[in-house]
């Protein structure tokens, strides 16, 4: 059943929304709701979640399922953001659009830009699909008062996005975040001008800023490179072509593509999520590496903002798959790259960053380089704050687990192209001394002892899916535990009330032996992510390192067994 209230929103939506697609799709649901068959009860639900709000920004921006209705990605949605990023800005700013190959990225982007210059403003548009980092880098290297990218970055194939970023070239935090929707709400009430795509105050971009981007983001060598030899996959996004020019002009030539997901395609038809960090998603990069010989699979996600590797099993590794193969955490990429620049530059103004999610070996590596460190909270929209914050500190690196890196200042956000050039770099470093990343990652464990982490999800089904994760992390709350898996809490702190960080809705208990917990509800999904970290000290011998890595895997999966048991989940 649809409640008048209900049905009087919708109807003003359908008034509203400038897309037949849209509006039939919005109707057809009215019409089935308001039937007699099984499917009325479905359909009311649905209209119900799709009007159960407005879409808000979250840690990546603007980002669901597409669809009709405020709660989804449609035109509607993004005319109403670009006309309160617009007021907001006032007249005369200059913004620039960028978009990705998924289904609607371009129209809105062209959405966007009419918007923009109707409002008196000025729009820069790319004219076919860009790298979120291009994106990124365009905004200061053209003055830019501000910028938007439409993507769902690593998101299903279903859903789709809107980021802004500011002219600082970082993505825009509270109190902006609330400024800006309070311009839309109010853009939202009345009529939103557009202007005709061929409106003077729409410039298209050329290759002059492809190539800026290109000339920023390589490295030519001093003398010619041998190798690593590379298998690349964009896995069907739009990372090849800006990848393979920024890792040739680095002297990195011995590169070969992953044929089948080369091109973009917005159905990602070879992958089921196309996010390096999911089970299978690298399965035909690593088909190819074994087939090749390849020293390493490096991964964008659709918009290369992230990067995934793989590497061969080490001698006398684990190799469960028996692929003989293994994809790198976020975290053991972190600690690669991270040593790699902090052995290749120097002074004690260098700044390193990460999230509290992530792992605490960074802070190791930062004590033992003599270098400032900054921990903050999830997204890159944080991560490049202490820099802002803080111009008398030059900021080399920073790092979140979920496969995002920043290997210099200049692009505020994550980007995967230069992270795939400087992890190839680390691994020539490295092979010119006859060494391997797994020797690396072998002597910060024993240097720092091993950092073993893993991040675990849990999903919550159901009509009351919400009610019930709530009630988990209530309980947390009200009644920490004293122990967890048998390793006693040291401290827990529930950061939703602040304190060396702003307020988020998140949990941390610290646990003896340097172990440490973290619980972080989704905010869009019914979802609990879980981090998990223990360090083991590492001991003598060639074995040593091999021993702590198994250790380190029976402490993890301890401590997750003592949380679903703590909280009552399902330990499958």
């Amino acid at each position: 059943m649809i409640t008048p209230a209900r049905r009087e929103r919708i109807d003003a939506w359908i008034a509203a929304d400038p897309d037949p697609e849209m509006r039939a799709e919005l109707l057809a649901l009215v019409a089935s709701a308001g039937g007699d068959g099984p499917g009325a009860a479905v359909a009311a639900n649905e209209l119900a979640a799709r009007f159960s709000g407005t879409l808000a920004f979250g840690t990546a921006g603007l980002r669901a399922e597409m669809g009709a209705g405020p709660m989804r990605m449609n035109r509607l949605v993004v005319r109403r953001a670009a006309a309160g990023l617009a007021r907001f800005l006032g007249r005369g700013s200059t913004i620039v659009i960028g978009f990705d190959a998924r289904h609607r990225s371009d129209a809105f982007a062209e959405e966007s830009a009419r918007v923009f210059a109707g409002a008196g403003c000025r729009a820069l548009c790319f004219t076919t699909v860009v790298p979120t980092p291009v994106l990124a880098f365009a905004i200061r290297h053209l003055g830019a008062d501000a910028g938007v990218m439409c993507t769902a970055s690593h998101n299903p194939r279903r859903d789709n996005g809107y980021k802004v970023y500011l002219g600082d070239g970082a993505q825009i935090i509270a109190p902006i975040d609330a400024e800006i929707a309070t311009a839309i709400e109010v853009a939202a009430a009345g009529p939103i001008p557009l202007a005709p795509t061929d409106d003077p105050a729409i410039t298209a971009l050329d290759a002059d800023v492809v190539e800026a981007y290109l000339e920023y983001a390589s490295t030519p060598p001093a003398s010619p490179r041998s190798g690593p030899s590379i298998v690349y996959t964009p896995l069907h996004g739009v990372g090849r072509s800006v990848a393979a020019a920024v890792l040739s002009r680095s002297g990195f030539t011995d590169r070969h593509d992953v044929t089948a997901q080369a091109e973009p395609d917005p159905d990602f038809p070879t992958v089921t999520f196309p996010n390096p960090e999911e089970p299978g998603a690298l399965d035909l990069a690593v088909a190819a590496a074994r087939r090749l010989d390849a020293d390493v699979v490096l991964a964008n996600d659709p918009d290369a903002d992230r990067l995934g590797v793989a590497l061969p099993v080490a001698p006398g590794a684990p190799d469960p798959d028996g692929s003989g193969w293994r994809c790198l955490t976020g975290n053991e990429i972190g600690a690669v790259l991270g040593e790699h620049i902090l052995t290749t530059t120097s002074g004690a103004d260098r700044l390193v960053v990460t999230t509290f999610v992530s792992s605490r070996l960074l802070e190791r590596q930062a004590e033992h380089h003599g270098v400032q460190y900054a921990e903050v909270l999830t997204g890159f929209k944080w991560i490049v704050r202490p820099a802002l914050a803080r111009p008398d500190l030059r900021f080399v690196f920073g790092f979140e687990e979920a496969l995002g890196f920043s290997v210099d200042p200049y692009v505020r956000d994550k980007d995967g192209i230069t992270a795939a050039r400087a992890f190839a770099e680390a691994m020539a470093a490295l092979a010119a001394d006859g060494r391997t990343v797994d020797d690396r990652l072998e002597e910060l464990a024993r240097r720092h002892g091993h950092h073993a982490t893993r991040t675990w999800s849990v999903r919550f089904d159901g009509p009351d899916s919400h009610a019930r994760m709530a009630a988990v992390l209530d309980r947390w709350r009200t009644r920490p535990p004293s122990a967890i898996g048998g390793v006693a809490v040291v401290t827990s702190v529930d950061l939703a009330r602040g304190g060396r960080l702003p307020p988020t809705d998140a949990l941390v208990a610290e646990l003896a032996e340097r172990a440490r917990v973290v619980l972080r509800p989704s905010g869009t999904e019914p979802k609990v992510k879980v981090y998990l970290e223990v360090v083991v000290p590492v001991g003598p011998g060639s074995a040593g390192f091999g021993d702590a890595r198994r250790e380190g895997d029976v402490q993890i999966e301890r401590l997750r067994a003592g949380i679903a048991a703590e909280l009552g989940l399902d330990d499958g």
